[in-house]
């Protein structure tokens, strides 16, 4: 979406201008061939926490193959502490900030060889003037991508590991303009949209007219992702979710951490009784889908407190609980509590935590391969029927059971890839058996997640591909 929004903003520089997409699979010799077969003058990247060790490779080899070829950076990466950075250094140019407006300057600039700073700070642009970037999706963008939209920029809390925390100031697009854009987009064929604006729910008028909008507007097999502030659903809001289908509306909520302390180290408030009632509309009166996020290695947490945090949010019922790492995302206040609560992080991307005072390396470590068990146990979908029993068989406390089964599935893989559907089956049958579960109760559960669709919308015939059927009933005849 960055560089679609750079793209739309080109001005008279716009038919010169080619946006040249890559993967991190693509090799640093192939990028910097295709991106040499254009006669380019000026080369502009986006730089991110995942992109930025290839990126500083492609930069390189660019500048000894092409000196005379202008580089310019641009990216929450390298918008700050960019004087310790190898690839702003073989730049010609970083811009901080959002680059819609500025990056045509710097280019008109360079082209016109007017001087120009090595390291440029951008003024926030009035969004009121900018060219929306939707019209820069091409078909097959919206036949096989995720498309990213947004209504605002900017968060007015100061969560102190989130980059959204510097720029405190709220702007919104024009809602018309916007709207006639999602219209577009629409009628094109687009079927998921994901806001990326922190706060969705922030203003409660402008969330209610994007959703009606889209209700108006609706079709099958549209999908709207929204991340939304806890606390905060009026029942303009309410009402109106509550009219959408299954497989609609998902809601990404961050929780982060229930923990009081936690919360006021990193500046984090919110209202732990409006959080609940919320989560309870949303789970009793709704189809909407919800994504909450929990953080692993936050100043002031740990083990226990976790785990309490972990708990509650499993009792309150989201559909999806990540449970996601600290990073120390460059320009972030997290890095005032480093000496306090002993915070060590890595030294290259994704900069993600290593130990704290509370938490050592070799539990962190530990941490972080629960955290991935969850994801493909848990978020997978695929036992629901099965994972809520093995709570029920641990007295109901979620963290202590998953925490015990990714320590034994560490000692029996030593793997957190690569785990086929059958060594996730048999993994839960022996996990039942070892909390006492008879093997014909083990083997029900396990039928009810892959053959009974009220127990489980992902059970066959929806959730599984035919060859996959053959490979389920086979292993559960061998359990049985």
């Amino acid at each position: 979406m960055g560089l679609r929004c750079i793209f739309a903003n080109m001005g008279d520089l716009k038919s010169d201008t080619e946006i040249k997409e890559f993967t991190i699979d693509n090799s640093v010799e192939d990028m910097v061939e295709t991106i040499l077969k254009h006669p380019a003058k000026i080369v502009g990247f986006g730089v991110y926490i995942w992109n930025v060790e290839l990126t500083t490779k492609v930069v390189s080899m660019l500048k000894q193959l092409k000196p005379t070829l202008h580089i310019v950076l641009g990216g929450p990466e390298v918008s700050h502490e960019k004087g310790e950075q190898l690839i702003c250094k073989l730049a010609d140019v970083t811009i901080a900030g959002e680059c819609d407006l500025a990056f045509s300057q710097v280019c008109r600039d360079l082209l016109s060889e007017t001087p120009v700073a090595a390291f440029i700070p951008s003024s926030l642009p009035d969004l009121q003037q900018i060219r929306m970037p939707y019209a820069e999706y091409s078909d097959e963008d919206l036949k096989n991508r995720i498309i990213y939209v947004e209504v605002s920029r900017g968060c007015p809390f100061k969560c102190e590991f989130c980059l959204s925390s510097i720029d405190e100031q709220v702007r919104s697009f024009p809602l018309d303009d916007f709207l006639s854009h999602m219209k577009t987009m629409l009628e094109r064929g687009c079927k998921i949209f994901k806001f990326v604006d922190r706060t969705f729910n922030l203003k409660a008028s402008m969330a209610e007219k994007i959703i009606d909008f889209f209700k108006a507007h609706w079709r099958e097999g549209v999908f709207l992702h929204f991340e939304m502030v806890p606390d905060r659903l009026p029942e303009g809001i309410r009402s109106r979710i509550a009219s959408f289908p299954e497989g609609a509306i998902q809601f990404e909520i961050g929780i982060q951490s229930f923990t009081p302390l936690v919360g006021t180290l990193i500046s984090r408030k919110m209202d732990l009784t409006k959080t609940i009632e919320n989560f309870k509309f949303i789970r009793e009166h709704t189809h909407v889908h919800t994504h909450a996020d929990l953080i692993i290695g936050l100043p002031g947490e740990n083990l226990e407190t976790l785990a309490a945090s972990f708990n509650q949010l499993w009792a309150m019922g989201p559909d999806e609980i990540q449970v996601g790492i600290l990073k120390r995302l460059k320009g972030t206040p997290i890095i005032r509590h480093t000496e306090e609560y002993g915070l060590i992080f890595r030294n290259e991307p994704p900069f993600d935590i290593l130990q704290n005072v509370h938490i050592d390396f070799e539990t962190m470590q530990k941490l972080k391969r629960f955290a991935r068990y969850y994801e493909i146990f848990a978020n997978g979908g695929r036992f629901p029927s099965s994972l809520k029993r093995l709570v029920e068989l641990n007295r109901g406390l979620a963290f202590e059971m998953f925490w015990d089964w990714s320590l034994k599935l560490w000692s029996e893989l030593e793997r957190v890839h690569a785990i086929s559907l059958n060594s996730q089956i048999e993994a839960i049958f022996q996990h039942l058996l070892h909390f006492g579960e008879s093997k014909e109760a083990a083997i029900e559960k396990l039928s009810d997640d892959f053959c009974n669709p009220k127990a489980n919308p992902k059970a066959s015939p929806r959730g599984l591909p035919n060859y996959m059927h053959v490979a389920v009933a086979e292993k559960m005849k061998k359990l049985a």
